[in-house]
């Protein structure tokens, strides 16, 4: 595909620099949750109020009808300037674009706009300690009641979920069915005694993943979204979009990460051990090959109206080469890297949850394997 912005590109790219430039979040805390959460809470409130929040999404609902090449220009853009995600980030990229997707008219007059405007936040009830992230093998049961579905189950790495309100939530309906088909997708009030949510401390010291206990939760029948038992292909969408939505952001990151890394390098003299730059060489090369195969999943949207299965493979290699990158971190900045006022230190251990967070990288070779390269299942 032409990677050569055309004028109406440039224009768009120059107006989000200019806003971006008059509207600086500033410096975002760090180890307080509830001090980031409202940080980014108004960020994502600032971004509404200028029509920013959601470029992406149709006129109609909110969004700037944004052509794909302008939403990446606005995720490289946002990146580049450093800011930071804004709070109801799972709802922007995940809950919004399957309920534009799979959603009656009532569903998307209820909770689109909310969304947007950070008034109500979401996270993303799929993985299970028994489970992992393989959804086939969710045991979370719902059984209907009347008008309602009762959930009882137990869901785990659950980002955020201390601070929403909405959960998209994949139960199992059906348990006489194979296991992909007996899977329904709900819209799960997290405001009820019924769902428990329990911190995970990190070793960072933070805690942005929770486990949720769920014990006999009413969800209202028209929560579903969705038909009953197409829970498995809903729930595709959703992770379709978290994979391939976030590869633009995440690219220049890295890219930034690195070039603090060789600018660390040039200042200790290490850049001249032929071992540290080749490394460093190595990390050039994957942060480039994490760009174009972003581009190229843009030019699969492009020519199927949908993510496709590439986008798994941007998260694998954004979440490997970040790993690589925080580890060959210490070989260069040395003992002091360790410490824990140290910036690199955060890096190092934050990059550990990568490879779990957003699909573990077991998971995401098997899509690769099976729906990019064509390979049997054994």
């Amino acid at each position: 595909m032409d990677l050569t912005f055309s004028k109406d590109e440039v224009e768009f790219r120059d107006e989000l620099r200019e806003w971006l430039a008059e509207n600086s979040p500033g410096e975002e805390p760090r180890g307080d949750e509830d001090a980031i959460f409202a940080f980014r809470t108004g960020w994502q409130r600032s971004l509404y109020d200028s029509g920013w929040a959601a470029v992406h999404w149709p006129q109609e609902y909110g969004g700037r009808d944004a052509t794909l090449m302008e939403s990446a220009i606005f995720f490289e853009e946002m990146g580049r300037a450093g800011a930071p995600l804004p709070a109801n980030v799972l709802g922007l990229l995940l809950a919004g674009p399957t309920i534009m997707a799979w959603g009656t008219p009532e569903q998307k007059d209820r909770y689109l706009t909310p969304i947007l405007s950070a008034e109500e936040i979401w996270c993303q009830g799929f993985s299970e300690p028994e489970a992992g992230s393989d959804l086939a093998a969710v045991k979370t049961r719902a059984v209907r009641d009347g008008d309602d579905w009762v959930v009882t189950g137990q869901k785990v790495w659950t980002s955020g979920a201390q601070f929403s309100k909405w959960c998209m939530l994949v139960a199992r309906t059906d348990p006489e069915a194979s296991k992909h088909k007996g899977l329904s997708y709900f819209l799960m009030d997290m405001e009820q005694e019924a769902v428990q949510v329990r911190p995970l401390v990190q070793i960072t010291g933070e805690a942005e993943f929770n486990e949720l206990f769920i014990e006999e939760a009413r969800i209202p029948h028209e929560n579903m979204l969705g038909e009953e038992g197409n829970g498995w292909i809903v729930a595709l969408t959703t992770l379709m979009n978290e994979r391939s939505g976030l590869g633009f952001f995440l690219q220049v990151r890295l890219r930034q990460l690195l070039d603090k890394l060789v600018a660390e390098a040039v200042a200790n003299g290490s850049i001249d051990d032929p071992v540290i730059g080749q490394s460093l060489g190595d990390m050039l090369e994957r942060t480039e090959t994490l760009r174009l195969t972003a581009y190229r999943g843009l030019s699969t949207i492009t020519k199927y109206g949908q993510p496709g299965p590439e986008g798994s493979l941007t998260k694998w290699l954004w979440s490997e080469t970040n790993q690589m990158m925080t580890q060959l971190a210490v070989d260069i900045v040395g003992p002091q890297a360790l410490h824990k006022d140290n910036p690199w230190a955060y890096e190092l251990l934050r990059a550990r949850g990568n490879s779990i967070e957003g699909g573990t990288t077991e998971i995401l070779k098997n899509i690769i394997a099976e729906r990019v390269m064509g390979l049997p299942r054994k």
